[in-house]
């Protein structure tokens, strides 16, 4: 017997949850980096460290909130003081207001402010951008002898269960 599909999510709920997915990845990645991935020089000794990767990713993500005029734009981190638990935090608290941008974008108009052409094109945007990042830091981590384990590197991928 087939198994029964299971019914469709309405598109709005659907990009939501796409991103809340994606933001979980994201502090998954970080919680799952050995301490000593944090900071390791990079092989070439040019770049981004996995910490200013980290930073990189809460700025832009401010940034948008700005560009969107936000009632509330979190602070930039120090990329070279911040610890991987302010990271996670700060990542947090702008992936509950971009959600909230989201959100209001997807009950209104479909616009986010200062940014074209609408607000699913913007989803898309922030995920290509931030994955993008967590690629870099995994990859950084294994240059640097800090891989991360085979689950954490599955787990990335299972957006049925993240």
């Amino acid at each position: 017997m087939a198994k029964a599909a299971s019914p469709a999510l309405p598109l709005n709920e659907s990009i939501l949850r796409s991103f809340d997915i994606h933001c979980r990845a994201t502090a998954y990645l970080v919680g799952q980096l050995e301490p000593a991935a944090w900071r390791a020089a990079t092989p070439d000794g040019k770049g981004r460290d996995v910490a200013a990767l980290a930073a990189h990713v809460h700025s832009v993500h401010c940034m948008w909130l700005k560009a969107a005029g936000s009632p509330k734009v979190p602070e930039a981190l120090d990329k070279s003081t911040v610890t991987p638990a302010q990271a996670a935090a700060a990542l947090a608290e702008t992936a509950s207001l971009l959600r909230s941008l989201i959100a209001k974008a997807l009950e209104g108009d479909g616009r986010i402010k200062s940014f074209k052409p609408d607000v699913t094109a913007f989803v898309a945007y922030l995920i290509a951008h931030d994955s993008h990042h967590r690629g870099q830091m995994s990859m950084l981590a294994r240059q640097t002898g800090h891989s991360l384990s085979k689950s954490a590197n599955f787990r990335l991928w299972e957006w049925g269960v993240m």
